[in-house]
């Protein structure tokens, strides 16, 4: 087979692994995958040489379309402030329409990408990797003033978090939305920059 026919089968199988899942609730192994499809065991070993394969292709599946959304964002020419709202809202609201629509198999996938995080770690490097580009479109906007990249990226991700991770979309449900979102994004253009404002100005904490 070529390289182009094992992607093509990687993508298929990935897909075939993951309705198999939402059916039962539970992981698939290839075994189980292979039997589900009728296909000889060693079809399926030939895309996916290890079990991790087969994981990390599910996990490419999972994340195709955050990364198409988040692709339209980057070649819009929407000023910087609604760019980098659009960048995360556009996730968000896919993420909590997961949830909504089936709650148990959104859940199922929370525990595997803690279990498998390593496969998830390109995708958020690559997102990290368009956050960057973001922050530089609105420092040459005049805003986020003496901020070093990564550490304006590095506190906009902790600003943002609740909104992209799956555990706390489950978790809080209808507290977050769109709305806050973009009070959170307003108060970064608005506000964060490199001075000490204050916050940092003891050494330690008052007496209560």
């Amino acid at each position: 087979m070529s390289e182009e026919d094992i992607e093509q089968l990687r993508s298929r199988f990935a897909r075939e692994a993951m309705a198999l899942m939402e059916r039962t609730g539970e992981e698939v192994t290839r075994t189980r995958l292979a039997a589900e499809l009728k296909i000889a065991r060693a079809r399926l070993d030939a895309v996916f040489p290890d079990e991790g394969d087969m994981l990390e292709a599910i996990t490419g599946e999972w994340f195709a379309p955050k990364i198409e959304v988040m692709d339209e964002v980057m070649a819009s020419g929407l000023p910087p402030r609604r760019k980098m709202y659009e960048f995360f809202a556009r996730r968000f609201i896919m993420l909590r329409q997961n949830f909504r629509d089936d709650p148990a198999t959104f859940n199922l996938y929370v525990e595997m990408g803690e279990r498998y995080f390593e496969y998830a770690q390109s995708y958020i490097d690559l997102a990290d990797h368009m956050l960057c580009e973001l922050i530089a479109e609105a420092q040459a906007d005049g805003h986020l003033p003496g901020m070093d990249v990564d550490l304006a990226r590095s506190v906009i991700n902790q600003m943002v978090s609740t909104y992209l991770m799956p555990y706390n979309i489950a978790m809080l449900g209808d507290r977050l939305s769109e709305d806050k979102l973009a009070l959170i994004i307003d108060a970064i253009f608005d506000g964060l920059d490199a001075k000490d404002g204050g916050a940092r100005g003891t050494g330690t904490l008052g007496a209560a």
